[in-house]
Formats: structure tokens, sequence, C-alpha cells
């Protein structure tokens, strides 16, 4: 009489917990790439007497001569010698070494996938430290009404800036 042993059939395709993981992986992966492709911040004008209790400081440069958009605030800065010409929204001020120029302040909101998540007053403000090359270098100070994440006022600086935590 032959032994007839019964071998149990391999299991085929994914366990339960697998699938689930798989899952979220997977909704994580769709949530983050909406939000860096559909993250955005629109820049408008503030509302007068609020109050900036939270404040980020930068090393920024601007290249001389290059206009450059901070929110929706339009930049040109001209040195000469040790003077420099700050254009502004249209607005001219001669500033020298120490200098401060205090931008209007902007009120932004900040939306994923047109669904707003944050919004916040922030007011900038420009301290000339000199110029090196083609560029003017300055502390750059923005204060705002809520306290925001760094990626997002990252977002609100231009690359061309050059900005370092201060």
């Amino acid at each position: 009489m032959a032994d007839v042993t019964k071998t149990p059939a391999a299991k085929v395709g994914w366990s339960t917990g697998t699938k689930i993981l798989v899952g979220i992986v997977v909704l994580v992966v769709v949530i983050a790439t909406l939000v860096v492709f559909t993250l955005t911040i629109a820049v408008l004008d503030s509302k007068t007497g609020t109050e900036f209790p939270y404040t980020t400081t930068y090393h920024v440069t601007l290249p001389d001569g290059q206009p450059i958009t901070i929110g929706n605030s339009h930049i040109l800065v001209t040195s000469y010698n040790n003077e420099l010409i700050t254009d502004v929204d249209g607005t001219k001020d001669n500033l020298t070494v120490g200098q401060q120029r205090v931008l209007s302040p902007r009120h932004a909101q900040i939306t994923i996938a047109d669904i707003p998540i944050l919004d916040t007053d922030f007011q900038i403000t420009l301290t000339y430290q000199g110029s090196t090359g083609d560029n003017a270098n300055f502390d750059m100070t923005v204060r705002t009404s809520k306290q925001i994440p760094e990626y997002v006022i990252s977002r609100l600086i231009p690359s061309s800036m050059n900005a370092q935590p201060a």
C-alpha cells in the first residue's frame, strides 16, 4: 500500500495585510503629488492694523538691475558706490548700508487643489547690508500674523534671491 501524503496547495495572491499596506502607500503618494503640484499661494493687499507676532529672518541677495517679485511686490535694485536705489512697486528710495525698506503688508492664502488650507497676513522688511559684485545683500525679515511652515515661506521667496535662514 502506497503512502499518500497530502500537501496543502500553495497560496496564490497577496494577503489582506499586504493589500492594505500597498493601498496606504499609493494613497500617500497620490496625496503628496497633489500637494506638490497643486499648492498655490495667492497674495493680496492686507487689511490695516494687523499684528505680526511671528518672525523669520533670511540673508538674501537681489541681482543688480534685475526685477524680482515677492508675492505681488515688484522689486528692482540698482547699486551705485555704497548707495542703493530701490524701486518697490514704483516707489523709489535711496538706501545706504544699514537702512531698511519696509514693504506694504500683504495677505496670503494657501490652497491645495483649490481648497483653502491656510491664510496669513505678512510684512517683509529688507535691511541693506552692502553689495558684493552684481548683487545687493539684504537681511530680509518676514513677519506673519499666523505661524506658517517654512516650506510655504520658501515658496513665496524666489530662488534667484538665494535665501539662507539667518
